[in-house]
């Protein structure tokens, strides 16, 4: 009966009312983004157990933090955000600027701004800023296909804050910023022609960067993993390690903290880059099935809200920032198994990181918010 009321109470409604949008809202993303969060903190404590200082505090509390920025993403309306973009894209290189000047470094990279105990990365924001002024740039584009001026004016958005991240010593940072591009352009619209412009110049992109942007350290990188076996205790030690605790965790894994390569502390960047790896060692085959069957949830998710949505502008900021998150996940799990040169690049929600996790959450919110006034903007 009191079903049957609910039922006729949410029938009386308008057509088009704030409760009757939330109800039809997906919220496939965020119980995904949640679940993958919490199995992260949970991951990371029995990564860093044995660590002098534990990072599952600090993990749960940028979970915390995530939530609520998700909620405050939810009740902006995403038009504003990118009316107000510009301001957002212009603070973000000023960061990246300061970064430079002041920034912290850690891991051969100078990519964070400290103050006390409170650390910031940037780059992680400048996505979502990017993303912002160039879904605004492109959605105000007419035409079935992008003229050449329009796609050298969307890559010279993307491209400075990467030049900027690049000038860190942070390549894989600045390689992020890449998908967020590529997603853009194919939703705005790119001739066959144009792509095949675009692989060439990429590919002698590559070669620039290689002699003149690599320091000697990433480059070994690069050979180590055409060649691991040439230095198994330096430069592809990291590599083998992921690859024996990947193997190690067999179909049932070997159970939580008891993990040999992570609790003995063979396996380095263990609660971050190689957060994987621990999750195979510890759960095995069918805990990482788990892991990505939830990714694969967020993504299809995301694909139905896409499919629905009525407004350009909501779909080219979907695709731009969702498949940054796609390509973390692809890049970071290859990395792990063997298949991707190492580079500092985490696996989304479940690494840890603050700034990460935090841009992380607001891309979920976002996604949220794009299917809520999928009815207003029509």
């Amino acid at each position: 009966m009191k079903g049957s009321s609910t039922s006729i109470l949410r029938s009386s409604l308008p057509a088009d009312t704030p409760v009757r949008r939330l109800g039809n809202v997906h919220f496939g993303p965020l119980i995904a983004a949640f679940l993958l969060s919490l199995i992260g903190v949970v991951t990371v404590a029995s990564a860093s157990e044995l660590d002098s200082e534990s990072y599952f505090e600090r993990q749960a509390l940028w979970i915390v933090v995530g939530l609520i920025a998700v909620l405050v993403v939810f009740l902006l309306d995403y038009h504003v955000l990118v009316d107000l973009s510009p301001f957002f894209y212009f603070a973000g290189l000023v960061a990246l600027v300061l970064v430079l000047v002041v920034g912290h470094e850690a891991g051969g990279a100078r990519s964070w701004l400290r103050y006390g105990f409170f650390n910031v990365q940037p780059s992680e924001l400048q996505k979502i800023a990017t993303a912002l002024l160039l879904t605004r740039y492109l959605a105000g584009r007419e035409g079935a296909y992008l003229r050449l001026k329009e796609i050298i004016t969307a890559a010279v958005i993307v491209g400075i804050p990467m030049v900027l991240i690049a000038w860190e010593r942070d390549m894989g940072g600045a390689a992020m910023f890449l998908p967020l591009l590529g997603g853009a352009l194919l939703v705005a619209g790119i001739q066959p022609r144009q792509l095949v412009v675009a692989g060439l110049l990429g590919v002698l992109a590559c070669g620039v960067i290689w002699t003149y942007g690599m320091k000697p350290y990433q480059k070994q990188r690069i050979m180590s993993f055409l060649s691991p076996g040439d230095d198994p205790l330096g430069a592809g030690y990291q590599a083998r390690q992921a690859k024996i605790a990947v193997g190690s965790g067999q179909l049932t894994g070997q159970g939580y903290g008891h993990g040999t390569q992570s609790q003995l502390r063979f396996l380095p960047a263990r609660h971050t880059d190689f957060v994987v790896a621990v999750l195979a060692e510890e759960w095995g085959f069918l805990g990482v099935a788990a892991v990505l069957a939830l990714y694969s949830f967020f993504i299809s998710s995301v694909r139905t809200i896409a499919a629905r949505s009525r407004d350009r502008t909501g779909i080219l900021l979907l695709v731009s920032l969702v498949s940054v998150i796609c390509f973390h996940l692809a890049y970071n799990t290859g990395m792990v198994v063997g298949l991707l040169p190492i580079t500092g690049i985490p696996l989304p929600f479940v690494s840890y990181g603050g700034s990460f996790m935090l841009f992380n959450f607001i891309v979920t919110g976002l996604i949220l918010n794009v299917d809520y006034r999928r009815y207003v903007n029509r």
